[in-house]
Parts: structure tokens; C-alpha cells; sequence
């Protein structure tokens, strides 16, 4: 299936890319978020005339994210949990725990958005990273201490 970029998608293409994808993922995803529109010639016409719109859209977008990179990147997280030694953590710390402590703090973030290189599992300092659009991840940082009792 043959589509027109209508937005900047990771590992795809950028705005205004004719890309050809599965008809599936064309069809159930790309089509129905309005990320994409078929590349028909008519279609191609309307996106031409449309261009210069999209683009200033994803600028501001680019510009929003890395802003909310900036901010996040001045959070202290922190979190206690209950250990087996001191030192290693009963379960792990999730994207969902990472998600919600972010969010506490006043500022919206998926748990898809989370990236984690490792399982954090023990007591310290651990990084991790929040994409917040395709082109920016902002890297955080975790403080796990342990609980008292």
C-alpha cells in the first residue's frame, strides 16, 4: 500500500514521505489516526496544498516536546520499596510506577512513552528515558531507596 506521510513517524518516514507500508498497517492504523492519506493523484495535489500547514504543525510540535524534555528533565524522582537485603527489590520498578510518578509530578506521560534499557530491580540511582515525540527522548532520573520496616 502506497500512502503519504501526513505527520513524522519513526522509523517510516517524514511529513510529506510517499512510503509503502503493509496493507494492514495502512489500513488499521496509519488511515484511521489520520498520520497518513492514500497517494492517489488527487491526493497528492491536496497534501501539496496543504504542505506548508502540516509542516508548521510538526514544527510546533518538535519545538512543544522539547520543551516538556527540558522540564522533565529537572525532576527528582524518587521511590522506597521493600527489599529481600537491602539491596535488591522484591519484584522490579515498571512503566507503569515510572508513569505514575511522572505524572504526579504535573506532567502527562504515557507508559508506552517509557523507556527501559534494564530491569530495575535493585536500591540506587537508575536512568531511564521518556520519547516524547519522534525525535526527542528526554533521560530521567530514579532514586530507589529502601523502605523502613
Amino acid at each position: 500500500m502506497e500512502l503519504i506521510l501526513l505527520e513524522r513517524i519513526e522509523r517510516l518516514g517524514n511529513v510529506g514521505d510517499i512510503v509503502h507500508v503493509r496493507p494492514g498497517y495502512g489500513r488499521n492504523y496509519l488511515l484511521p489516526q489520520e498520520k497518513a492519506i492514500v497517494a492517489n493523484s488527487a491526493n497528492r495535489k491536496l497534501f501539496e496544498r496543504r504542505r506548508a500547514l502540516l509542516e508548521a504543525k510538526q514544527r510546533s510540535a518538535l519545538e512543544a516536546a522539547q520543551a516538556k524534555a527540558e522540564e522533565l528533565a529537572k525532576l527528582e524522582l524518587s521511590i522506597a520499596r521493600s527489599t529481600s537485603d537491602g539491596t535488591h527489590l522484591y519484584g522490579s520498578v515498571s512503566t507503569a510506577d515510572l508513569a505514575a510518578l511522572i505524572n504526579e509530578q504535573g506532567h502527562e506521560v504515557s507508559r508506552r512513552d517509557i523507556l527501559i534499557d534494564e530491569h530495575i530491580r535493585t536500591v540506587g540511582t537508575h536512568s531511564f528515558r521518556v520519547r516524547l515525540h519522534p525525535d526527542v527522548v528526554a533521560t530521567l532520573t530514579l532514586h530507589i531507596e529502601t523502605e523502613n520496616g
